[in-house]
C-alpha cells in the first residue's frame, strides 16, 4: 500500500477509572467524544475505526466502523495493535477519545507535519518535549518495532518506546488541543476552555 493512505483510530476501549464514567461516551461538541473524533478522523482519513472493548458493541451508533480489542497486550498498546493486526500495511492516525480540545486545525496540523521516514510522527509539547503516543502518525515500521518491544518485554508503555526510537516531533500551534481529560478536574477545565 502506499505510504501515504492513512487510517484513523479513535482509542475508546479503556475503562476510564479515574473518570468514573466512560470518556469516550462524555458529549463536548453536541456528540459522545468518540464520536466526535471519528467524524473528524473521517474528513482527513482514508478509513477510520473506534477502538473498542467487546462490551461496548452494543452502544455504537449506525455506520461507525469499529476494530474490537484482541486483548494481547496492556493498556493503549492494546488498541493500537489490535488495529495494526487488522490492517497492517497501513499507517495509523491515532487519537485517544479522551482529548476534548483536540480540533480539525490540529488533526490537519499533525498529517502535514507527517514524517512517513520515522516511526512515528507525534505531538508533543513546547516545554516538556515528550511525544504524546496517543495523538499521534504511527507508521508501519513503528507499529513493528512495537510488537517487538513488547515482546522483550522492556515496557508497556507506548511513550517510553517512542522516547526511545526516531520520532518526529509536531508542536502543535495552540497547545491546549493536547490537554487530557482523565478526571472530573480535568473535565470542568476542558469545559471552561470550550465556553
Amino acid at each position: 500500500m502506499s505510504k501515504e493512505i492513512i487510517y484513523g483510530l479513535v482509542l475508546s476501549g479503556g475503562k476510564s477509572m479515574r473518570m468514573g464514567t466512560d470518556k469516550g461516551a462524555i458529549v463536548y461538541h453536541e456528540l459522545p467524544q468518540r464520536e466526535h473524533l471519528y467524524h473528524m478522523l473521517e474528513e482527513v482519513c482514508d478509513k477510520t475505526f473506534l477502538s473498542i472493548r467487546s462490551e461496548q458493541v452494543n452502544e455504537m451508533p449506525k455506520g461507525i466502523h469499529y476494530i474490537l480489542d484482541n486483548n494481547e497486550h496492556r493498556g493503549p498498546y492494546n488498541g493500537i495493535l489490535s488495529a495494526h493486526k487488522k490492517y497492517p500495511n497501513v499507517a495509523w492516525l491515532v487519537l485517544a477519545c479522551d482529548l476534548p480540545l483536540m480540533d480539525l486545525k490540529g488533526v490537519k496540523q499533525l498529517i502535514a507535519e507527517r514524517n512517513p521516514k520515522k516511526v512515528a510522527t507525534a505531538f508533543a509539547g513546547k516545554e516538556n518535549r515528550l511525544p504524546e503516543p496517543l495523538c499521534a502518525i504511527w507508521e508501519i515500521e513503528g507499529l513493528k518495532q512495537s510488537i517487538t518491544h513488547l515482546i522483550n518485554g522492556t515496557s508497556t508503555c507506548p511513550r517510553k518506546f517512542l522516547i526511545n526510537s526516531d520520532v518526529h516531533l509536531v508542536f502543535p500551534a495552540e497547545e491546549q488541543i493536547l490537554l487530557n481529560a482523565n478526571s472530573k478536574e480535568e473535565y470542568e477545565e476542558a469545559i471552561l476552555k470550550l465556553t
